[in-house]
């Protein structure tokens, strides 16, 4: 089944395969594991003090735009309140009593059926 040749290419395989194992977990091993502890704090601080700046500029930004949408807010109720007392006034200066008392103190009387005379236009459509 298995000639001598096979066998001697295993027999070296299983001898070579420690080496080759070791080999393959010192190029997968970190750069930061070769470090010396000095080296590794001032790294691990840096990169802490990275995160915390970044950290702290998507909380403003996160403060500003809320700050943004409370205003929006305000003018929203302001413009509301201000729509509802327009449309009041407009709603009571449209009613006919206000109209006939405003008439009545700019000396307006109703007028008469009888006197009021009706012109004719020909060739007016209605």
């Amino acid at each position: 089944m298995f000639n001598l040749r096979d066998r001697v290419g295993a027999s070296r395989m299983a001898r070579l395969k420690p080496f080759l194992a070791a080999k393959r977990r010192q190029q997968l091993h970190p750069f930061f594991f070769r470090m010396g502890p000095v080296a590794l704090c001032i790294t691990s601080v840096l990169l802490i003090g990275l995160m915390a700046v970044l950290y702290l500029s998507q909380l403003g930004q996160a403060v500003a735009a809320n700050q943004q949408l409370q205003d929006i807010h305000t003018q929203q109720a302001v413009l509301q309140r201000q729509n509802q007392d327009l449309m009041d006034t407009i709603a009571q200066e449209q009613s006919p009593a206000y109209i006939a008392d405003n008439a009545k103190k700019l000396g307006l009387v109703p007028a008469d059926p009888k006197t009021v005379h009706v012109v004719l236009v020909r060739n007016l459509q209605p």
